[in-house]
């Protein structure tokens, strides 16, 4: 149950729904809608244990589960409707060992936000784009709107203006808060008065602030200037590529990979980001031959940092955006024709000693991060046994 929903518009209900929902059931669903719309969350039926709610309840929170704020908590009563103030909103469900009822379902869809200013967190830059009729209709001009670092202009259009805002330049600041990253510029739109000033001057902030997988980004305005309030969520762009050596000089481009049994198998992440001062490392990988399912029939090759197979190494990196590691063709590969691997990765900031990325292996709870990381869960595959190695009834 749970998992991250990415549709504009669709259905939540409790595990078996209609039927009674398991004991000891601890779902949390992560629905993200497209950048600048909000979420809008309806339930329409709820039977559960009822009184104080603490045995059986349902969480709504305005974002990702551990970093946003609740927006209700209940087990009963009304059908109420939720509505997110940014493109996220978390669901969850949660029951103990005893009693079991019909459980719940809601209904979600995706709204347009409505402002006059967006913002979108690419993996290089800032993108923030200000109406030029929300500027002229307070009565500033598109000439005016600049950064702290007045050598990054933006581009205005007839009918906008756009900054591209670099994560490592343009007077960007970075700060560590427990276990996010930020990055933060100002917009200052200045009052056109020279003589007599009648308009203050507005300062728009912009942030990115790195979550547990995710990107949030923040715009708002400094006291008494114009209210303006918009949080986007996105996700980090990292992939996984097989190499033909340890030399890691020339790419496998062939999908789905043809190997041998007891080959070995090189592989690289990378992390696509302009922030230099990031660290990537490999925390979990587990195989599959369901691209879908990591848990029916699983194998892992390392675990939070751990590894648990014997052939399983890693490489040093030139760079922190990189992390190497190979393993062996396994046994796994003669009884299915094709094997899928998922793979979490770990961002840090780069010299955090007090990270995971540092420490290695870690016997650590799944959301025990005690610095500035984000998990990044990239799926590659499939790896298929070449023609005379396939199990019988492949096509190899």
């Amino acid at each position: 149950c749970g998992g991250s929903v990415s549709d504009s518009s669709g259905v939540l209900q409790s595990p078996n729904y209609p039927g009674n929902y398991p004991n000891d059931a601890d779902c949390v669903w992560e629905i993200q809608v497209e950048n600048n719309f909000r979420v809008t969350l309806t339930f329409r039926d709820i039977v559960m244990q009822s009184g104080t709610c603490q045995h059986d309840y349902i969480e709504v929170y305005d974002g990702p589960l551990h970093s946003s704020p609740l927006l209700g908590r209940f087990c009963s009563g009304s059908f109420p409707t939720y509505v997110s103030s940014s493109n996220m909103m978390s669901v969850r469900f949660h029951s103990d060992s005893s009693y079991s009822f019909r459980g719940f379902q809601a209904h979600y869809s995706s709204i347009p936000a409505g402002h006059n200013t967006t913002i979108q967190c690419l993996p290089d830059y800032m993108h923030v784009v200000v109406s030029r009729d929300y500027l002229q209709s307070q009565g500033y001009s598109a000439q005016r709107v600049t950064l702290n670092n007045n050598r990054c202009r933006p581009t205005v259009t007839p009918r906008e203006v756009v900054f591209n805002i670099p994560y490592n330049g343009c007077g960007t600041t970075q700060e560590e808060n427990n276990d996010t990253i930020n990055y933060s510029n100002t917009i200052r739109v200045a009052s056109s008065g020279y003589v007599i000033k009648r308009k203050k001057n507005i300062n728009l902030h912009v942030s990115c602030k790195m979550l547990r997988k995710s990107w949030q980004q923040v715009v708002y305005a400094a006291e008494d200037t114009v209210d303006v309030d918009e949080y986007q969520f996105g996700r980090y762009n990292m992939n996984i590529t097989f190499y033909d050596s340890p030399a890691f000089q020339r790419q496998v481009r062939g999908s789905p990979y043809y190997i041998d049994l007891n080959q070995n198998l090189y592989l690289q992440a990378c992390l696509h980001s302009s922030d230099p001062h990031l660290k990537v490392v490999v925390d979990t990988c587990v195989a599959s031959p369901d691209p879908r399912d990591f848990n029916t029939l699983a194998y892992y090759l390392v675990r939070n940092g751990c590894p648990r197979d014997s052939s399983y190494a890693t490489y040093y990196s030139p760079s922190s955006h990189f992390a190497r590691f190979k393993f062996n063709a396994f046994e796994f590969m003669s009884r299915h024709p094709s094997v899928y691997l998922k793979c979490q990765m770990l961002v840090c900031r780069l010299g955090d000693f007090s990270s995971h990325c540092y420490r290695g292996c870690s016997s650590r709870a799944k959301r025990d991060t005690s610095s500035a990381e984000e998990e990044v869960d990239v799926v590659v595959g499939p790896l298929q046994l070449r023609g005379g190695d396939a199990p019988s009834g492949s096509t190899g």
